[in-house]
């Protein structure tokens, strides 16, 4: 019986009991009876209860043993399905894991093998680069042997005041050659009269009545004092730095007024000369420390470097080129008269050469005109012949003077 019946029954049990009291009351009924029967309906509702009870615990014994033994037997058949569907899975898995691991060997092959062909080309083509720069390293070392040679050697040079100096001449000399033509300077001539300095070099320059002047050019190059106002620039000390610029500008103060002493004659010489600095950097130093016009000033001279003695030399060539125009002026002249005299007497030849062909032009149109109509009318008067026959006849006549020749 199960829960539910049972509480319908027990509410049937209280609505019988509400009747019998209602019964009572309305029929008269003693109390102790009424008593009485309550309580054997109270006892009989015990009773009933208490079989119901039991019954629902012998109903949830009986559901709860079926329901064991359901859930056995789904265990037993989830078990066995489990065990099945494991090994089937497993029988699964073990066949995508061969194949996988076939596969990953094949994988496994291909990129080993890419990647030697490719780690092989890799490094062939890095040892080549490698060995390519190490070449040109090789050859940069040479190189820089070289110039380490080439270096040391002129260090050298420059070392020594004597090639010091022969190293400005050979530049300026290659400046002058450049520019001017060889009658138009001179080398190692003495200038000055009476000295016996000659001047490395010497701009011939035009004067009247046909004759020139010197411009003396020396080159100087005070490489020692210079290299001291270097060093004292890299090191950043005052103190050195005034020491080197003034014993540059005493030193080229002095070869100034060597050049000044030596070389300057006027007017055998031009009333200044040339002192020429064979390095642009030397050049400059000398320009910013204001002594172009001290030296123009005190010793008429004039500093140069590479750039500006190319410039000036310049300008002389093109002065010289003028000179030379207006030297020649004179003689062009003269030319042209003659030219205009002869002018003349070609024109009298030429008209008398006119009036030759004019009458040439006349006799021939005489010649071509009134003989050639009488040669005509005379030749109307003879048979003409056949192509044919003309053709024979001039090739027998043509025969016959072979033959007599």
């Amino acid at each position: 019986m199960n829960p539910l019946e049972i509480v319908i029954t027990v509410l049937l049990l209280i609505a019988v009991i509400l009747l019998v009291l209602i019964y009572v009351r309305k029929s008269g009924v003693s109390t102790a009876d009424l008593q009485t029967e309550v309580d054997a309906l109270q006892e009989q509702l015990r009773t009933m209860e208490n079989d119901a009870r039991e019954r629902e615990l012998d109903q949830r014994a009986e559901v709860g043993r079926v329901v064991r033994e359901n859930m056995a037997s789904f265990t037993n058949v989830i078990s066995g399905s489990t065990r099945d569907m494991a090994s089937l899975q497993h029988q699964q898995l073990e066949t995508v894991d061969k194949h996988l691991q076939g596969k990953l060997d094949e994988m496994r092959a291909l990129v080993d093998e890419k990647l030697q062909q490719t780690l092989n080309q890799r490094l062939g083509e890095s040892f080549k680069l490698v060995n390519d720069r190490l070449e040109q390293v090789y050859k940069g070392l040479g190189e820089m042997q070289n110039l380490a040679q080439g270096v040391g050697d002129l260090k050298k040079v420059l070392s020594n005041v004597k090639t010091r100096g022969i190293l400005g001449e050979i530049q300026c000399g290659a400046i002058l050659q450049e520019i001017l033509a060889p009658e138009q300077y001179a080398t190692n001539v003495v200038t000055k009269t009476g000295s016996r300095d000659p001047v490395e070099f010497a701009v011939k320059l035009p004067a009247a009545g046909g004759s020139f002047v010197y411009l003396p050019i020396d080159s100087k190059f005070p490489g020692e004092t210079y290299g001291y106002l270097r060093d004292a620039y890299e090191s950043g000390d005052p103190a050195a730095i005034d020491a080197s610029v003034k014993a540059l500008v005493s030193r080229i103060k002095g070869e100034a007024k060597d050049i000044h002493d030596k070389y300057l004659d006027p007017p055998n010489t031009t009333d200044f000369a040339i002192l020429f600095l064979p390095f642009e950097g030397l050049y400059a130093e000398v320009v910013n420390r204001g002594l172009v016009e001290i030296l123009q000033r005190d010793y008429q001279v004039n500093i140069a470097g590479p750039s500006t003695l190319a410039a000036l030399l310049n300008s002389l060539q093109m002065s010289f080129r003028a000179f030379a125009i207006q030297k020649r002026s004179g003689e062009v002249w003269q030319v042209l008269g003659a030219v205009k005299t002869e002018f003349d007497k070609f024109a009298e030849a030429l008209a008398a050469a006119q009036s030759r062909i004019t009458q040439a032009g006349d006799e021939l149109d005489k010649l071509v005109g009134t003989r050639t109509r009488r040669m005509q009318q005379r030749l109307k008067q003879v048979t003409e012949l056949d192509p044919e026959q003309a053709a024979q006849i001039l090739q027998s006549e043509g025969k016959n003077t072979e033959l007599h020749l």
